[in-house]
């Protein structure tokens, strides 16, 4: 799975990704950044649950 890393500023592989559901319900993928350990965070699309 990829995700944008903003300290990056690029696309990189996460790390430890995580399912994760927001509050309004919608699926996204929790991780880390595999280049610079940040945070990273990506939603997914709402037929991907």
């Amino acid at each position: 799975m990829e995700a944008y890393c903003v300290k990056c500023k690029a696309k990189v592989e996460v790390k430890n990704p995580k399912d994760v559901t927001m509050k309004n319900g919608r699926p996204a993928i929790n991780g880390t950044c595999s280049k610079c350990g940040t945070k990273v965070f990506k939603i997914k699309a709402k037929s991907d649950k």
